[in-house]
């Protein structure tokens, strides 16, 4: 079968042609796909580059423009699929997105002029719906309605997915809530783009549709238990539901807004301390949904779900669901279903998760891991800016946030980290055997030398440069620039997804 990772040639430079033919055809405004990763069983002949469309997400596509894609080129096609507790794995990242209640006027404007600002235009082109407009001028109101509402955190979300790809972050697994079980699902390849787009506009519009012909709202009850919450429901002799369990001590309800006022007053008198309604435009995850749910079923038959990878945990069960049959139900299900949100944090922190990182405006999920999971183990970062990327990458490196650089400018300068495939002892390669940890200044000599020689200038990596190995799995560099350190010990255990060495990328690079 050959070597691990030839999944796009037969040589070591196999992979180099088709980036170099994506960059160029991207130059001349042709958006092309290149696979990223393929089965273990059809690495042995290159993939041939698809004509249409902008891919984003993990699973087996990236566009590539001026960096060489996300993955470590050459690394194996097999994935860690994490199903025990990982001792020791701090560094094991579960990526969550959120849902409709999450938009921000304005939420796009930190990333234009980045890259990963073109899916806006490529969803705009798609749809026919100036995404850029609802994402750069549009007002709370506009954004408040479920189409706009929908579209909008979908597309932000991908984008902030779409920028830490190119930095080379890569999840252990994924969840997200509600809408965001769909973002979710294309970070991990289940779902294209391109469906990914379809189903969230249809499913906006079809529950807009019910809503309005069953009207409803929703509230947030606060300090009051979950069976406490859905006695409270019960009692008021109405169509009102238990919709999101978010958090111990949070819970969301929904229905008519009659009897949504009635369990409101209920779970006062049950001890709740506030009932705090919600600005959306519909009884969300209630069987008001239900013609909503009809119309999905059609849109969902009409796309093709692949497994996803890493796998994605369903708000209907909070369960890991790797094939790719269980997700139509799943989605369909999910309209009129509670979202179990805490029950898929506590999920993913049995799974080994460790940090969550949430990917897209609001910040709201980061909020619920604090309320939801220990402290002493857990840790939730929001990232919906390119700054808020920048500081995770150094949390993540061990890094101190540098001040020389000016705000503006760092990002685009922004370190690049290498991370591990797969887990195992980290054995580096000669040419990094002697590159000191925890970004120490690293020895002079260049990357494929001789691990004795030293040219006296600093170690440039180039793309598909060999880092070392996590057991038996090639660790390869996705990027180009300049070694800044090691950030790990020979011998010492590395899992999914932990950066293992730190680039600044230059034009000096």
């Amino acid at each position: 079968m050959g070597g691990p990772g030839r999944a796009r040639g037969s040589g070591p430079d196999g992979g180099m042609a088709d980036a170099a033919a994506s960059k160029a055809a991207v130059r001349k405004g042709v958006r092309v796909r290149v696979p990223l990763r393929a089965p273990v069983a059809a690495v042995t002949a290159p993939a041939p580059l698809k004509g249409s469309g902008l891919a984003v997400g993990r699973r087996h596509q990236v566009t590539l423009r001026g960096l060489a894609g996300s993955k470590s080129l050459g690394a194996t096609m097999e994935r860690v699929v994490v199903r025990e507790p990982l001792e020791g794995s701090s560094w094991l990242l579960a990526f969550t997105f959120p849902g409709q209640g999450s938009q921000r006027p304005g939420m796009g404007a930190a990333w234009v002029g980045q890259e990963s600002f073109e899916l806006v235009e490529h969803a705009s082109d798609l749809l026919g719906v100036d995404l850029g407009q609802l994402l750069l001028e549009a007002d709370q109101e506009t954004l408040t309605r479920t189409a706009n509402a929908q579209l909008a955190t979908f597309v932000a979300s991908l984008v902030v997915l779409d920028a830490a790809e190119r930095l080379g972050l890569e999840p252990a697994i994924c969840a997200g809530h509600s809408l965001g079980e769909y973002t979710a699902l294309v970070a991990t390849g289940a779902l294209s783009y391109e469906d990914g787009l379809r189903l969230v506009q249809e499913r906006g519009a079809a529950m807009a549709d019910a809503a309005e012909q069953a009207p409803g709202t929703m509230a947030a009850v606060l300090g009051l238990g979950d069976d406490d919450v859905e006695a409270a429901c019960l009692r008021a002799e109405g169509d009102v539901w238990v919709a999101n369990f978010n958090a111990p001590g949070q819970v969301a309800i929904a229905g008519e807004p009659g009897a949504l006022q009635r369990a409101g007053e209920i779970a006062r008198g049950l001890g709740a301390k506030r009932v705090v309604g919600f600005p959306v435009g519909g009884a969300f995850h209630t069987p008001l949904m239900a013609p909503a749910r009809d119309r999905l079923r059609k849109a969902l038959s009409e796309v093709t779900f692949h497994a996803p990878e890493p796998v994605v945990v369903a708000n209907v069960d909070a369960r890991a669901h790797p094939e790719p049959a269980d997700w139509p139900g799943l989605l369909s299900a999910q309209l009129c279903s509670p979202v179990r949100w805490r029950q898929t944090l506590e999920a993913l922190h049995a799974a080994g998760a460790r940090t969550f990182v949430e990917l897209g405006p609001g910040g709201v999920l980061t909020g619920l891991v604090k309320r939801s999971l220990p402290p002493e183990d857990s840790r939730g970062v929001s990232v919906a800016t390119p700054a808020d990327l920048e500081h995770l990458l150094e949390e993540l490196a061990g890094l101190e946030a540098s001040a020389a650089a000016p705000p503006e400018d760092r990002f685009i300068i922004s370190e690049r980290l290498v991370v591990s495939p797969a887990t195992g002892p980290f054995n580096p390669a000669p040419a990094f055997a002697h590159a000191t940890p925890k970004l120490a200044p690293t020895p002079r000599h260049r990357a494929g030398a001789d691990a004795g020689e030293s040219s006296g200038e600093p170690t440039v990596v180039a793309v598909g440069d060999l880092v070392g190995w996590a057991g038996q799995v090639e660790i390869r560099s996705a990027f180009a620039g300049t070694l800044e350190g090691v950030l790990v010990l020979e011998g010492e255990r590395v899992v999914t997804g932990q950066p293992v060495a730190w680039l600044r990328a230059g034009s000096e690079a």
